[in-house]
């Protein structure tokens, strides 16, 4: 199992948290099955920025981003050299700390 520290955000884990997935597992997968429920309005399919994460630690271990991935990471809010789409990224074998940017670019919440 892998670690994932979820560093505090207001909205969606105010506590911060710390979960264990299985390798192979999505960040975004992650999060929702440990009820913590960032946006994801376009159903995990690549298409939104809505699931945009920060990863502090551990981006390396993660799966290459592809094209498309990139393409709308340049649309998301407070994007950084370690930004990923959390329906995107794929956990492996390292441990993570992520952060959920406080905004997205999703002017209405959908209701997950």
């Amino acid at each position: 199992m892998t670690q994932i520290v979820i560093l505090p955000n207001e909205e969606y884990c105010p506590e911060g948290g710390v979960i264990d997935v299985p390798a192979g597992t999505s960040i975004c997968e992650a999060l929702l099955e440990n009820d913590i429920p960032i946006e994801h309005a376009c159903e995990l399919s690549c298409a939104c920025t809505t699931c945009h994460v920060i990863v502090r630690e551990g981006f390396k271990s993660l799966n290459p981003s592809d094209e498309n991935e990139d393409d709308l990471l340049d649309r998301a809010w407070g994007l950084t050299p370690v930004s990923r789409l959390s329906c995107q990224a794929i956990v492996a074998q390292e441990d993570l700390v992520i952060e959920i940017p406080k905004y997205s670019i999703n002017h209405a919440k959908e209701n997950h």
